[in-house]
């Protein structure tokens, strides 16, 4: 006796597609981008137009903590986005000193300011020993 091995029906591909996970995944997205834009948005509403420099590679580690301290072309400071007097960012500052692991003063300054107020803002982060400072630029074309 011949057996045959056949199924009794052939399977047919599904052709549903779920569309559960990708809905998911979109307002996820979409979750991100609503939380993380005004946060980017903050630190552009200062007019600062800052100086150009050379287009470079820069690296940082991911747990590095960064501090805005800008300057606009008035001489209004401004710490994180928020206006400061120059008293309360030295206070502001020295609370930063007391941290045990520095954050990176991010120094954004307008390009037609006098710079004797940037320097005296560094003389300021010197006499509290933070030493991690970075200037922001815009890339040159």
């Amino acid at each position: 006796m011949a057996r045959t091995f056949r199924r009794p029906q052939q399977a047919h591909p599904i052709a549903e597609l779920n569309l559960t996970n990708l809905i998911d995944l979109g307002f996820t997205l979409l979750i991100i981008f609503m939380i993380a834009t005004p946060l980017i948005q903050q630190e552009q509403t200062i007019p600062v137009n800052l100086p150009k420099e050379a287009k470079s590679s820069q690296t940082t580690q991911a747990d590095t903590e960064f501090i805005a301290v800008s300057i606009d072309k008035s001489g209004a400071y401004y710490y994180n986005g928020r206006l400061v007097s120059f008293a309360e960012l030295k206070n502001l500052l020295g609370g930063l000193a007391q941290k045990s692991k520095q954050p990176v003063i991010r120094i954004r300054a307008d390009s037609a300011l006098a710079w004797q107020q940037v320097v005296t803002l560094v003389s300021e982060l010197k006499r509290y020993n933070l030493t991690k400072i970075t200037f922001d630029t815009e890339a040159a074309d």
